[in-house]
């Protein structure tokens, strides 16, 4: 019985490996992606693959039919969306390729966009109507479209202001 049970876990434990090895990376990208942080320094996105994929292996041995890539995108977006809204931190402020967006509008795009889920799973998700998903798809589209503010380091001055000629510091 030991043995029994000893092999069906390595054989759980060897699966969960190998689907975590094909689609961490993926994974890892939609979560950074989600929390706006740089690819190289990805703490949060980290911390919260971590705890979607505990959650998937919790529920291994899956039922017939349910593909754990989606479990675990399920549970990535379900988990940022309630830490965004729940901790969300004013003077906080991301600052990856989607740091632009609110988390809603992060969610969403990178649901539909990059994960390619439907607009009507996207909605089941995330509990809003289709109608509002694909409103805040496109809104989130052209702030991405528009022109990003000026970037600067902090304390510098403001670049071509009164005072300021071209060629000297």
């Amino acid at each position: 019985m030991r043995e029994r049970r000893s092999t069906q876990h390595r054989r759980r434990t060897r699966e969960f490996e190998t689907f975590v090895a094909g689609a961490g990376g993926r994974l890892l990208h939609a979560a950074t992606l989600l929390t706006a942080e740089h690819p190289d320094a990805n703490p949060r996105a980290q911390h919260l693959l971590t705890a979607a994929l505990a959650q998937t292996y919790a529920r291994w041995p899956r039922p017939h039919g349910e593909d754990p890539y989606d479990r675990t995108r399920q549970e990535l977006a379900a988990r940022f969306a309630r830490a965004a809204w729940r901790y969300h931190r004013p003077g906080a402020r991301p600052q990856g390729l989607l740091a632009r967006l609110t988390p809603q509008e992060r969610l969403i795009l990178v649901l539909r966009l990059y994960e390619g889920v439907a607009e009507e799973q996207t909605a089941a998700l995330v509990g809003l109507p289709a109608d509002r998903v694909r409103a805040i798809c496109t809104r989130a589209i052209a702030t991405m479209r528009s022109a990003p503010p000026a970037v600067r380091a902090p304390g510098a001055a403001p670049m071509g202001g009164p005072g300021e000629r071209e060629g000297t510091p």
